[in-house]
């Protein structure tokens, strides 16, 4: 046995590794550049992307997702539409600002709408950069659509 093989064999032994569920969310991720690449970041692509991601969600996170594809697309409508790790998501230059995340994506009991980085949240020293949702109320979405506008300012 080779010193790769023994670190390997050791490693896997040691480490639990990625869930089934974190390798799939990687592959998809894959999946997701090699075609951005092929489409030059195409907007309608990325938005059919989504509405196809959307579309294959079970009832609640699909009504969840719909509505927040409409506020954000609302807000700021600068904002390209695609999929990242096979959720909805919203870039501008290339960088996701924000995104979706399905409670059914990894068995959660709650649905996630998030911020990235490049988002302009920053109050303080210490800010919210996602939120947990279990169903959308219209002061929710009035909230979401806020966010989505401070992000980018």
């Amino acid at each position: 046995m080779t010193d790769t093989q023994k670190s390997a064999k050791r490693t896997s032994a040691t480490s639990k590794g990625f869930t089934a569920d974190e390798r799939a969310a990687m592959k998809e991720r894959a999946r997701e550049l090699k075609a951005e690449a092929r489409t030059k970041q195409d907007r309608a692509a990325g938005e059919a992307d989504l509405l196809a991601k959307i579309a294959q969600m079970p009832p609640p996170d699909r009504a969840m997702a719909e509505r927040i594809h409409a506020i954000v697309k609302a807000s700021a409508p600068g904002l390209s539409p695609k999929t990242w790790y096979g959720m909805p998501a919203y870039a501008k230059d290339g960088k996701i600002i924000c995104f979706f995340q399905a409670a059914d994506k990894f068995k959660a009991r709650y649905a996630t709408f998030g911020f990235n980085e490049d988002a302009k949240l920053d109050d303080g020293d210490m800010w919210p950069t996602s939120w947990a949702l279990t169903k959308l109320t219209a002061a929710d979405e009035r909230k979401i659509g806020e966010l989505v506008k401070k992000a980018l300012s």
